[in-house]
């Protein structure tokens, strides 16, 4: 149908409105279209309004009222439909029902290797506006910059924006956010980092968990410095996490400092451990923020010794243990068959990795 000839015609076109408020909105049909007022009805996101809420203003012009409106149910607007009787469409109109933006919050940011600038915020209170709303990050140098907006969103969640490349070091950056919808624009409290103070690494790499000689109890832990950190003349601390394999619960380590090993004690003879350590850069250029933790490296297993039985000693259940050493031993040997070269790497070196890749093939679990 050409727009001549639009059978009806609604006002208003398209509202925004804020949640609580009420409308009137008239539909009128064209001579054309031989309709009368008593041959319409409304419906809101296909549902028939009820006649009681309609009211005739004249032989061509049927009005409807709304009251008490709700947010929208999607943020692309409410459909509200002007229908002849026999179900056909004339004319539509999308309401727009919400709230202007609140100012965003809890800005933080960090940068990985001094590569990169990434930032996440938080939208406000409750953060539901119940119509479509743009975020945007902006920033600039302190004393002379001038205003920039980063480009890629989401890359660390639903609010968050990284700034890929061409950082400044020593200068202070401003941050901020603003929020825009059909209803306003709300923006954050301007942040002021130094990107040498929120730089975190990558995770520490070459993790070795390994027994120490016989003892029962004890694991030794190595691991290199992320490459980051010798490229910049980092400082770096270190922290530890472990547990038991059949356990969800990790132990924090806290106190290992910059040292690139640990020697983790009083642990359960004869179980499995898995390990893992993460870095944070601080001090870096005299900087005395308090740094930001880098994400945990991979788990690294390892496994205790099993302790010495006491001499003379009977187990009721002795035969039903041989024969899961049997069936472990027999998997084990196999295992070194297809991944191992020459003897010489036979050890308990070599039974910790098959342990490792038991646990990730799920085809048997070690009971000890």
């Amino acid at each position: 149908v050409s727009p001549a000839a639009d059978p009806a015609v609604i006002s208003p076109q398209d509202p925004t409105l804020l949640i609580g408020s009420s409308l009137v909105a008239t539909c009128t049909v064209s001579p054309e279209s031989h309709l009368r007022a008593e041959d319409l009805y409304w419906t809101l996101n296909g549902r028939r309004l009820p006649a009681t809420s309609y009211t005739t203003l004249g032989p061509t012009t049927l009005s409807v009222a709304l009251t008490r409106l709700n947010g929208s149910k999607q943020q692309s607007g409410d459909n509200l439909v002007c229908h002849s009787r026999d179900g056909g469409i004339l004319a539509g109109s999308c309401l727009y029902v919400g709230l202007p933006p609140e100012k965003p919050v809890n800005i933080t940011c960090w940068s990985k290797n001094m590569k990169d600038l990434t930032c996440k915020w938080a939208p406000g209170n409750e953060g539901e506006t119940f119509l479509h709303t743009n975020y945007t990050l902006k920033y600039k140098l302190r004393w002379y910059g001038r205003d920039n907006t980063c480009q890629e969103y989401h890359t660390a969640g639903p609010y968050s924006c990284r700034i890929p490349k061409d950082l400044a070091l020593f200068t202070p950056y401003e941050i901020w956010v603003e929020a825009s919808n059909r209803m306003g624009v709300a923006v954050s409290d301007v942040v002021m980092l130094d990107i040498l103070d929120v730089v975190t690494t990558d995770p520490p790499p070459d993790v070795h968990v390994s027994r120490v000689g016989d003892l029962e109890d004890q694991l030794s832990v190595r691991w290199s410095s992320p490459p980051a950190l010798k490229d910049f003349l980092f400082q770096a601390k270190y922290q530890i996490q472990y547990r038991v394999e059949d356990s969800s619960e990790w132990k924090v380590v806290d106190d290992v400092g910059n040292q690139t090993s640990c020697r983790l004690a009083g642990l359960r003879p004869g179980t499995v451990y898995f390990v893992q350590v993460r870095c944070n850069p601080y001090g870096i250029y005299g900087s005395k923020k308090a740094g930001i933790w880098s994400d945990w490296s991979n788990p690294t297993a390892a496994s205790t010794p099993r302790s010495e039985r006491t001499a003379g000693g009977c187990d009721p259940k002795g035969g039903e243990q041989n024969t899961t050493l049997r069936r472990e031993l027999k998997q084990f040997f196999g295992w070194v068959k297809k991944h191992a070269y020459g003897c010489s790497n036979l050890g308990i070196k070599l039974y910790d990795q098959w342990r490792v890749w038991l646990q990730k093939s799920h085809k048997a679990r070690n009971q000890v």
